[in-house]
Parts: structure tokens; C-alpha cells; sequence
């Protein structure tokens, strides 16, 4: 979506107090937005739409106890390269079995 807001003016704030019984998101971000808006429609007791600027930003409430933060510790370089070789793996074999002809 076209909105003449620059990129680094699209924030995605999070509000929310130890006493409410509710947080608050405001985001530009496409895939939060469309994450968020179907949480909301699955479960409308607990999420709900609450403002649409018409320039890309949308406003959710959502009940305290639905709402977590989550922190990956980053991933080792052993783990790494373990991934990389698994994948290769995969994908070579996606490869070849593209190339197979039916009898």
C-alpha cells in the first residue's frame, strides 16, 4: 500500500500498563496486521479491531493474558552449519525428483 509515509516513520508500537486488562498494537506491518486480523475474527472476545487510519496503520486490542513476548537466544555456529547441510540436502533431492519422467 502507497501511503507517502517513509519506511522508517512505519512503527509497530505495543502499549500496554501492569494494572489494564489490555494491550494495545499499532502497526504498518503487513504480516502482524493480517496475523492480528485473523486472531481477531477467530476469537473476537479476546482481540478486536479497534482503528483503521486509511494510510496502512491498524490498532488492535487485545485482552493482557492472550498477549506474550518471545526471545530466541541466537543460534550456534555448529547449529548453523548443521541447518545449511540438512537444507542442501533437502533441496538436492527436491531437485532430482523434479527431474524424474513418468514411465
Amino acid at each position: 500500500m502507497i501511503t507517502g509515509i517513509k519506511k522508517k516513520n512505519k512503527l509497530t508500537e505495543i502499549w500496554f500498563d501492569e494494572t489494564g486488562s489490555a494491550v494495545n498494537i499499532r502497526t504498518y506491518n503487513t504480516d502482524l496486521k493480517k496475523r492480528l486480523t485473523a486472531y481477531a475474527v477467530k476469537y473476537p472476545a479476546h482481540c478486536r479491531l479497534t482503528d483503521d487510519d486509511e494510510c496502512g496503520c491498524l490498532t488492535f486490542e487485545i485482552d493482557c493474558r492472550r498477549f506474550s513476548v518471545r526471545l530466541t537466544a541466537p543460534y550456534s555456529e555448529d547449529r548453523r552449519r548443521k541447518a545449511k547441510e540438512t537444507m542442501t540436502a533437502v533441496n538436492q533431492q527436491r531437485q532430482k525428483d523434479s527431474f524424474k519422467k513418468p514411465l
